[in-house]
């Protein structure tokens, strides 16, 4: 277990890397803010949609840790961010670092107190809730991921050994008891282990490991935490059933 106030450091590293990055592409010498118009690796959204993303998740979570809700609505949501994709680069980099500094200010209230502040719960989108002291990884989650998505060079070997290690074990917890996923055990190379998915029990009806065992998937840290966030096919995995489960998107 690592300390909220570390997590906050981490992320700080985190959103770092991701404005460096983005600088050195508004430095370049042709046409920097044509980039934001072409395609991340998320279906229908361009990089500019992604950096608006970026830059409204802080300040939902900003309302998150005020007691606010996170969105006004679903819809509302939405339209922010394809109000804000079209924007040029300088502004959009204007924008991630405005509301970082907002969300670590926030953060920084909580880490002065005496730590019950941490405790507390809070209430996110669609009815979940978590701890106070869980929102800097949540945080760090969608900045190194949404960094990968950008496709500016930063890919899965970038991400800090660290972070996909609590990332397997965050995506893992997440799909627990899905229904949708069978029975998995998923392993590092060196023996670390999770369980996800479904409980296992005899007699499952889908031939994807439930009646005999979990689905054994096997590989690095690096590769289960990307493959979990569905950011890689599963490169560098593999399957006892020869064939890795088909998991929901995030």
């Amino acid at each position: 277990m690592t300390s909220p106030q570390h997590d906050v450091a981490a992320l700080r590293e985190s959103t770092d890397a991701l404005l460096a990055a983005l600088e050195k592409h508004a430095d370049g010498p042709t046409g920097p803010d044509a980039l934001l118009t072409e395609p991340s690796h998320l279906p229908g959204w361009t990089r500019g949609h992604v950096l608006a993303h970026l830059a409204r998740n802080a300040d939902a979570l900003v309302n998150v840790l005020e007691g606010r809700p996170m969105y006004v609505s679903a819809e509302a949501r939405d339209a922010d961010i394809e109000r804000d994709a079209p924007r040029p680069l300088a502004a959009q980099l204007d924008d991630l670092r405005a509301t970082a500094r907002r969300l670590d200010e926030v953060l920084a209230r909580y880490a002065s107190g005496d730590g019950g502040a941490w405790e507390q719960t809070v209430e996110l989108r669609n009815g979940v809730t978590d701890r106070a002291g869980a929102i800097p990884f949540r945080r760090q989650v969608e900045v190194e991921l949404h960094h990968l998505d950008l496709d500016l060079g930063h890919g899965p070997d970038a991400l800090p050994a660290a972070f996909t290690e609590r990332l397997t074990t965050y995506l893992a917890r997440r799909f627990s008891g899905n229904a949708e996923v069978p029975a998995t055990e998923l392993r590092t190379d060196d023996g670390r282990s999770w369980r996800t998915g479904r409980a296992a029990e005899p007699g499952g009806p889908d031939g994807l490991g439930d009646a005999t065992g979990p689905v054994v998937v096997t590989g690095s840290a690096r590769a289960l935490a990307c493959w979990l966030a569905g950011r890689t096919p599963g490169t560098g995995l593999s399957a006892s059933t020869g064939t890795l489960p088909v998991l929901p998107p995030l």
